[in-house]
Formats: C-alpha cells, structure tokens, sequence
C-alpha cells in the first residue's frame, strides 16, 4: 500500500508565489501528478503506490480533490473513501511545500466534509502520526477528536492517533 521511504536530501523548500487556488475532481487522468505530488508531500515513506492510487482514483465509493493554483498546478490533494455504514476514511491530504500555511488543509477539509454531509455520511475519520503535531493541531482545531492509538502503524514502526469528526 505505501512505498519506501525517500532516499536522498532534503528537498529546499521556496515558497510558491501568491496565486488563487480553485477546488477540482481529481480523476484518473491526474495519476502521473498524483504519484509526483505524493512523492513530495510524504517523503517519510507514507506515499502511496501507484496500484493504491490508480485504484483510489477509480473506486466508486471514494472522493477525490485537487487544489490548483491559477496556472493550473496541482497545490494540494485528498482521497477519501466512504463506505456502507454512514462513515468517511480521510485516507490522504497533502499539501505542496511550496504552498504550506496558506490554509489549503482547512479549505479542502471543508470542501470534503460539505460534500460528504450532502451525501448523509455523518463521520469522518483519518490516521496522523504520533509525532505529527501540527497537523493534530489543525486536526483538532476544526472539531476532530483522538478516539485511539495504534501501535506501529507505520512502515517505520511509528503510531498513529485515529482521530474522528461528527460531520452531520
């Protein structure tokens, strides 16, 4: 499901310059940019296969955002999947390093959860790493609550809080 951890040095990071972001369907015909953008946002190894991708891409139950800047740049992605008993797995957010802090978390977390209290889906759960605290912050900030810890979750034996929102 995921691939191995990125070999080599850290990338430098400069900053995107301003732009308008839009909100779009990811498809099929973004994978290439889906297995590229991936590569860069989760360089811990977290990123997913090319077979993972290509099925969340083409899985009915499951929905999936872009963000792109005005020259059409992919800035930000999600994946989640919805299944049988009125619930939502945030499967993958990521935004660009280049385009960090300008709120692109929240607003797609807000477009995702829109869309998924239009379809009655009334919860919505994702993984975070122990160690990911910023994203716990935002997490928690927009109403999200830690509900377990699971041991070694993660390729590199790292644990992960499971964190859960009522969206409905």
């Amino acid at each position: 499901m995921f691939v191995p951890a990125f070999e080599g040095e850290p990338e430098v990071v400069v900053p995107a310059p301003e732009t308008e972001y839009a909100i779009k369907q990811l498809t099929p015909a973004h994978l290439a940019e889906v297995l590229r953008s991936n590569i860069r946002r989760f360089r811990n190894g977290d990123n997913h296969t090319k077979h993972t991708s290509n099925y969340l891409l083409n899985e009915p139950r499951t929905l999936s955002y872009r963000v792109v800047t005005e020259a059409g740049d992919m800035a930000a992605f999600a994946f989640v999947m919805v299944n049988d008993r009125n619930a939502a797995h945030l499967t993958t957010i990521g935004v660009a390093p280049e385009h960090r802090r300008r709120g692109l978390a929240t607003t797609l977390l807000d477009h995702i959860e829109n869309a998924l209290r239009q379809k009655e889906i009334g919860t919505i759960m994702l993984e975070v790493r122990v160690g990911n605290v910023e994203a716990q912050q935002l997490y928690r900030q927009l109403g999200y609550f830690v509900v377990q810890r699971i041991s070694r979750y993660y390729n590199n034996g790292e644990d992960c809080f499971l964190m859960m929102k009522a969206i409905l």
